[in-house]
């Protein structure tokens, strides 16, 4: 047996830890994510949105950084592998996972905009009438 099937429940979760720590050091757009990820929580709280909205934004907002995370993965472990070394194969794995972060992100806006411009031009209409 290998000490991946050996790991207890708890070494698992400490090892995540350690993933998501790397991660949030190491990868400036992870940190912008996150940031943008808690002001958009925050203002659909403010906002009164149902919990059911909500629960859509966090999805949202779990697959980009989800991609996020594991484009970073592929890039550390293709830099490991080919050394750094120019490759245009490499440089092809590198944009399509970037390519499926663009997406998704293109995919959490427009969720974001039906979900927050209902309840925004509501609040605007207030305010002017």
């Amino acid at each position: 047996m290998t000490k991946y099937k050996t790991q207890g429940f708890r070494k698992t979760f400490k090892n995540a830890r350690k993933g998501l720590r790397i991660v949030l050091k190491s990868e400036r757009n992870i940190r912008i994510h996150f940031l943008i990820g808690t002001l958009t929580i925050l203002s659909g709280i403010a906002l009164g949105l149902s919990a059911t909205k909500i629960c859509l934004v966090l999805l949202a907002i779990c697959l980009v950084v989800g991609f996020e995370m594991i484009n970073s993965a592929i890039e550390f472990s293709l830099d490991a592998v080919f050394h750094n070394k120019y490759s245009v194969l490499v440089g092809m794995a590198k944009d399509i996972s970037a390519g499926a972060v663009m997406f998704a992100t293109f995919i959490a806006a427009a969720i974001g905009l039906i979900i927050f411009l209902p309840p925004i031009f509501k609040l605007i209409c207030s305010f002017i009438a």
